[in-house]
């Protein structure tokens, strides 16, 4: 009886340290805003139309009504509290044509 006891606490207190680091399965990977790539930057250029842009971007995430002339893009993948990469663009435009844009690359968090 005394070896049942030891097992059973034994087991017990190895099933709690092991769930600790159980994989996080429970958590769904969230992709967010509009996922834009290298190939897609690189097909950007000064002078194209808004309606250029939209085909090569896809719509902007954030439009402002104050300021047309400026489309923010936003991307964000996460699982959890865990965010593994973030990237932000502007782009700007003038009389409806691409004239600059800025971004980061994207920050691969841990």
């Amino acid at each position: 009886m005394q070896i049942f006891k030891q097992f059973l606490s034994s087991l017990i207190i190895l099933l709690l340290v092991m769930s600790c680091s159980l994989p996080r399965v429970y958590e769904v990977v969230i992709s967010q805003g509009s996922l834009i790539d290298e190939e897609m930057m690189e097909k950007l250029e000064v002078g194209m139309t808004e309606s250029q842009v939209k085909y090569v971007l896809g719509s902007p995430s954030i439009t402002d009504t104050f300021s047309p002339d400026r489309w923010d893009y936003y991307t964000s993948i996460t699982q959890g509290d865990r965010t593994f990469t973030e990237k932000k663009i502007t782009l700007y435009f003038e009389d409806k044509k691409l004239i600059s844009w800025k971004g980061e690359e994207p920050a691969v968090l841990n």
